[in-house]
């Protein structure tokens, strides 16, 4: 008797050549910002990641979380089946502060710590973590030195 099994079917289907480079967090910001639902940012906390090519080009914005008030679950292990399915070799990850405080907590540090420890396994480059707020403001993880 022959087993059956699933067929597991993996792809990613690139509609627009990257055109958009990342030379700095604000260059970052403003595309993320872009692509952020403006009735939401100031409701709910989101986290996303902003996916790159080795030339630091956008491949796409891919969000991986949407939660309540004051923060939002990270599945690592969804985060980087997203960057290695779509090839990515850098990534930046971005979520918002619907109050408009531009501090990162204890937990938006450790999953910072966690993401980039496992990326250098990866040879996936972070390259920074944005705390995006409704106004438009950022905090950059890497501007300030604790990435």
């Amino acid at each position: 008797m022959k087993s059956k099994v699933n067929e597991i079917q993996i792809g990613y289907k690139e509609n627009l050549k990257a055109s958009l480079s990342i030379g700095c967090s604000q260059d970052a910001c403003r595309i993320l910002y872009d692509n952020w639902n403006k009735d939401t940012i100031g409701l709910c906390e989101s986290f996303k990641i902003l996916l790159l090519n080795n030339s630091n080009m956008v491949k796409g914005v891919y969000e991986l979380s949407t939660g309540g008030l004051t923060g939002t679950f990270v599945d690592v292990r969804i985060l980087f089946g997203i960057v290695l399915k779509s090839l990515s070799t850098g990534v930046i990850l971005a979520h918002n502060h619907p109050s408009g405080k531009l501090i990162p907590s204890e937990a938006d540090k450790q999953i910072t710590t966690k993401i980039k420890q496992g990326a250098l396994l990866l040879d996936i480059k972070v390259l920074d973590h944005l705390i995006i707020v409704p106004n438009g403001g950022y905090y950059s993880f890497a501007d300030s030195g604790i990435l």
